[in-house]
């Protein structure tokens, strides 16, 4: 299913099924994007049926009024899932939340417009804000970041092995004249990298680390993890697809520890109601099939997984 923007959403079929989607159900897609989930998931909605989305993109959102917009069952709010409760609770209105479905990549049309700066494949204004109408760009932040803490972020955000000597490069580009450009900057980290071929371009790390710095990207994660542990249901499904290591780290271990009893109480023969599991985790690690990863290359990296809440979570 792309949708008319070209947009194509990843692990549909997979993640309308982690779902588990009811008709008259109540669902939340935290990151609409370009509303190929959206459009899923309300595919299989009957009219008791409700879908709330999220996104802090005002233009995500200027597309979601536009092609959603007549449907009652739908409604948009412009915000960041770390937001969740504050947009959920007042839209529930006492009904129960059946799922939250959170997709964390780039959409297509942000990755693909130069005067977002999240790609270096075209020249354009140094931003990546997922939200362009706050915050500090991109540029902005490197013009007055620490040696130390640029070398911090390419290192724990990017996982980049050459940290501390693309730091010093940039830092010294920096004095030099300011880096306002995703082309600078990408020819400047391609420049003084290794001229060996590489599979992946020497600054698709550098500029990961700083979409995720800028964004805050890895906090409001675990923020929405717990937040979607509280609204929902006992039996609704919570799904994320990530797209590196760091966010797929940060999901697998919510998962894993709200699958299991408190470490304080293993092995002994009562565990107090508070203490017990309160997820379960549904099916196993989900990657896209070799079809959708060769026709929709930006889908290779994904990774989908799901959790259902538990009933002993309800206090």
């Amino acid at each position: 299913m792309t949708d008319r923007s070209g947009h194509e959403p990843v692990l549909l079929r997979e993640a309308l099924a982690g779902l588990a989607i009811r008709d008259d159900a109540c669902y939340v897609d935290g990151t609409y994007g370009r509303g190929g989930h959206s459009a899923g998931i309300l595919a299989q909605l009957g009219e008791q049926g409700r879908l709330l989305a999220l996104d802090k993109d005002p233009e995500a959102v200027a597309h979601a009024r536009e092609r959603f917009g007549a449907d009652p069952r739908f409604s948009i709010e412009h915000g960041g899932f770390e937001q969740l409760s504050a947009h959920v609770e007042p839209w529930l209105a006492g009904r129960a939340l059946a799922g939250v479905l959170l997709d964390l990549g780039v959409s297509s049309p942000q990755l693909d417009s130069a005067e977002r700066g999240f790609s270096f494949a075209r020249n354009g204004p140094l931003d990546m804000r997922m939200n362009s109408q706050q915050g500090l760009t991109a540029a902005e932040w490197l013009a007055d970041v620490s040696q130390a803490e640029l070398t911090r972020v390419l290192f724990r955000l990017g996982e980049e092995p050459r940290a501390r000597q693309l730091a010093a490069v940039i830092i010294r580009e920096r004095e030099r004249a300011p880096i306002t450009s995703t082309r600078q900057l990408a020819e400047l980290i391609e420049h003084h990298s290794p001229r060996r071929p590489q599979r992946l371009h020497p600054a698709t790390r550098v500029f990961q680390a700083l979409r995720i710095r800028i964004n805050a990207e890895l906090e409001a994660l675990a923020t929405v993890l717990e937040q979607s542990l509280e609204l929902l249901a006992p039996g609704g499904r919570l799904c994320v697809i990530s797209f590196h290591s760091l966010e797929d780290r940060i999901v697998k271990r919510f998962i894993a520890k709200q699958s299991r009893v408190d470490p304080v109480y293993a092995g002994l023969p009562t565990v107090p109601p508070e203490a017990q599991p309160r997820m379960a985790k549904i099916g196993r690690l989900v990657r896209p099939s070799a079809e959708e990863s060769a026709a929709n290359p930006r889908a290779r990296s994904a990774r989908l997984r799901v959790a259902e809440k538990l009933e002993a979570a309800v206090s």
